[in-house]
């Protein structure tokens, strides 16, 4: 398929829009502000809501458009980034398209439209990974993926960016459930027990383990589970998934020709003042020194790559057990897009301890791309 530009297939009209748009300010907001605006979900409060996205969401699409099109070691050049973009446009010319939202028909409308936004980018992540894997495959192994920093730094900034458009995006609809879940608002809940959260993540991730090697180490889990904070419950299974099912195969890998018990993994949930801090501890025979940097950085996995059978397959592949090395820095985003943060200490030859820190006051902004 023929790759072309902007100026190819926009008109002088849209494309003087998308980097006049591309030029503004994002404005940021907090996990706080979303829930003291969302408590009350008036129509008054609705239709400011959808006012203020009506504004914002093009504004960060053009971001990524602009961005899109001008990426370094011919990445804009791959025809599944090229696809990425086209969505970001069409998404952008859809919102600049609607008219001024004045009453309460025209946000209900909006609300439509925005849902089929973040629908039409479900699957931006698995096909920007194809024009990642494509871009490794034409470098070969002259050079790696973590030698190439402008790659890396874009894709943070990308993700980010991703993670903000879909938390306003949902959010917004959520406002619209006529019957909420009890402490929601929104995606927010209020009361969010992370011991709760954690232990159906780990029952996840030990379902994979299974499914992969047949068995799985035993995980125990330390802290109060009355204890509760507000936040995105679906972030937080997304980060400890994550995180469970690494240690999961590092212990797995480096005992299933031993005779003894796998030794278990320890989750502890701790409730600070600013922070509530999850620690993930295996004896997974850790990580070298050398590749601490590495698991930071997008498509490194020391799991097997899995085989690409075709572009389609990979499209409706379930989140195996490992392999496309997103699952890390991608945590370290969700971690981080509401304040907290994810870091990683390990001592080779015994295991490794990951420290999930989430901001308990909300009060930090989105820190936008």
């Amino acid at each position: 398929m023929a790759v072309r530009r902007l100026t190819e297939t926009l008109s002088r009209h849209l494309l003087e829009d998308v980097y006049r748009c591309s030029q503004k300010k994002q404005t940021g907001v907090s996990l706080k502000y979303m829930m003291d605006f969302g408590t009350f979900p008036t129509k008054r409060n609705l239709l400011a809501a959808a006012q203020f996205l009506h504004k914002e969401l093009p504004v960060r699409l053009a971001h990524r458009v602009v961005e899109l099109e001008n990426l370094p070691h011919g990445l804009s050049e791959k025809a599944p980034v090229f696809k990425v973009r086209d969505w970001y446009v069409d998404s952008f010319r859809d919102l600049r398209t609607f008219p001024e939202i004045v009453d309460n028909d025209d946000e209900l409308r909006f609300t439509d439209l925005i849902q089929r936004v973040k629908m039409r980018h479900n699957d931006v992540m698995p096909t920007m990974a194809l024009g990642i894997q494509e871009l490794k495959h034409d470098l070969g192994k002259r050079v790696g993926l973590n030698e190439l920093p402008e790659i890396h730094q874009f894709l943070d900034r990308f993700y980010m960016s991703r993670i903000g458009i879909r938390m306003l995006i949902g959010q917004h609809v959520a406002m619209h459930r006529s019957s909420p879940p009890p402490g929601f608002v929104g995606l927010i809940c209020t009361r969010v027990s992370p011991v709760e959260v954690a232990q159906n993540a780990i029952d996840d991730a030990r379902s994979a383990c299974m499914r992969t090697y047949g068995s799985s180490p035993e995980v125990h889990i330390y802290g109060d589970p009355s204890f509760t904070f507000a936040y995105v419950p679906t972030h937080l299974h997304q980060m400890v998934f994550e995180l469970v099912k690494n240690s999961l195969r590092a212990v797995q890998e480096r005992f299933e020709d031993n005779d003894q018990e796998p030794p278990p993994i320890r989750v502890i949930v701790a409730d600070g003042i600013e922070d509530v801090t999850i620690k993930i501890s295996d004896e997974g025979g850790g990580i070298p020194r050398s590749g601490i940097s590495k698991i930071w950085t997008y498509l490194y996995s020391t799991a097997k790559s899995p085989v690409l059978v075709d572009k389609q397959q990979f499209l409706e592949m379930p989140p195996v057990m490992a392999g496309y090395g997103y699952g890390l820095p991608i945590s370290r985003l969700y971690a981080k897009y509401f304040g907290g943060d994810l870091q990683v200490m390990s001592m080779e030859g015994y295991g490794t301890d990951a420290y999930l820190h989430l901001n308990r006051l909300g009060n930090i902004q989105e820190p936008l791309p």
